[in-house]
């Protein structure tokens, strides 16, 4: 299997919030640039002409992390199982194509070991970075209808395996599930790949995908993505959430990042929206956090908090709030360095709008600069997200197609909540490096 990654660098530039002069410290912090790696490549995968069957009809399904309890994953933690779209090919997993009407008794028997069934293409292709969370359109997920489990070898020596099966449990609980994945010849290279669609007579369901891999100068990779339909506990509102977790690890350098999106929908107009992001290139380091919050009746809340520091001892950052509604509200945030002999320089500011024209601007640095004046000035600020519920829900025709099982005569849901879950943590527990 080819296996192909390309790295590229990405500039970070932190910008200024607020009024005032220019100092010399932020001029000097404007101009600073952090390269960050991120690794990106091509599919690859030359056709496969023939294979060898190892599978034997009767041998037993392995189950899917995707549809074990979901527990987070982080960097190189094993684990079962919001933004513009992760472009991928739905045509990249090749399936078997339609029987043809002329088919000898042999191949009807032996329907795994004829030429015309082949493996599943490379999918050796890390994330990319702040792509957020994509459609599922874009995952093209197409979960099997039957038990499989196959396997094969292709010309070039590298090997393939294909498996799918489904598990039932309680409360009308079913997992549908299909695994995939390949190496190549000597092991350099590998990759799996995991989809799943799960439901129960609660009316919950969810789709996901999980995939992994590794190229031969040693990067590796990591992705998870999900999109849910459930009832939420407290409003009895039905709420679509969307997440996507990635990660990379460079093979020759210390280097990496990680990502967490999110995004929650609710039928009523509520929508919470967040990331948080971390990175490393050698003796470089960054981090960055945002959320949006609309509670549907017209109030905003939005953040970003941002800095970076590197194994000298240089830290640098900035952060930023604004809360809104019904054309009231502020913002207000600081930028701020730090040298290696720990000298400080900050410059925070502020601003009030008053909903009448008026913007009351404030702020003060370290270096002794200072503002204080009220100006007029139309206020803007986005009331609504310009991505909300009609849109995911108009995105997730495939997730509201899930059909669960069927419910005997007599047989309730049982609609007990359990405890709410705990905080999502600050910081991931460990760094991808």
């Amino acid at each position: 299997m080819a296996a192909s990654s390309a790295v590229s660098l990405l500039d970070i530039k932190l910008g200024r919030f607020g009024a005032g002069t220019r100092s010399n410290h932020e001029l000097r912090l404007t101009k600073w640039k952090r390269k960050l790696l991120w690794f990106d490549g091509d599919q690859a995968g030359a056709p496969i002409r023939r294979f060898t069957c190892v599978a034997d009809m009767l041998a037993p399904i392995r189950r899917s992390g995707g549809c074990e309890k979901s527990e987070e994953r982080r960097f190189d933690q094993k684990m079962s199982a919001h933004g513009a779209g992760i472009k991928t090919s739905s045509s990249a997993v090749p399936f078997a194509s339609p029987k043809s009407r002329f088919v000898s008794k042999q191949e009807k028997f032996y329907p795994r070991c004829t030429p015309r069934l082949t493996g599943p293409q490379s999918r050796d292709t890390p994330p990319k970075r702040d792509t957020g969370i994509a459609n599922e359109k874009d995952w093209g997920i197409d979960l099997l209808n039957e038990n499989v489990n196959e396997s094969g070898t292709n010309e070039d020596g590298s090997s393939w395996f294909r498996e799918s099966g489904q598990d039932l449990g309680d409360n009308g609980y079913r997992c549908r599930w299909t695994r995939m994945g390949g190496q190549s010849h000597d092991g350099s290279s590998e990759w799996t790949e995991t989809w799943w669609e799960k439901s129960d007579w609660t009316g919950y369901k969810e789709l996901g995908v999980e995939k992994s891999g590794k190229n031969a100068d040693g990067d590796s990779w990591w992705e998870t993505w999900q999109e849910v339909l459930h009832q939420d506990e407290w409003s009895n509102l039905a709420r679509i959430e969307r997440s996507a977790q990635k990660q990379a690890k460079s093979g020759t350098e210390n280097a990496g990042w990680y990502e967490k999106w999110w995004e929650k929908y609710d039928a009523k107009g509520w929508t919470e929206k967040g990331a948080h992001k971390y990175g490393r290139l050698n003796e470089q380091s960054w981090w960055e956090k945002w959320g949006e919050h609309y509670d549907g009746r017209g109030s905003v809340l939005k953040w970003t908090d941002k800095w970076a520091e590197t194994e000298l001892g240089t830290k640098w950052g900035d952060k930023w709030e604004e809360k809104f509604f019904s054309g009231i509200g502020s913002r207000q945030g600081e930028t701020w360095h730090v040298s290696p002999n720990s000298d400080r320089w900050s410059r925070t500011w502020g601003e009030e709008h008053f909903g009448n024209g008026k913007v009351h601007k404030y702020g003060k640095s370290t270096t002794g600069e200072s503002w204080d004046i009220v100006v007029d000035e139309e206020t803007y600020y986005e009331a609504e997200p310009h991505y909300g519920w009609a849109d995911v829900v108009g995105d997730s025709t495939q997730l509201l197609s899930i059909q669960p099982r069927e419910r005997p005569p007599g047989v309730y849901p049982n609609l007990e909540f359990g405890p709410s879950p705990p905080p999502e943590p600050d910081q991931p527990p460990d760094k991808p490096v």
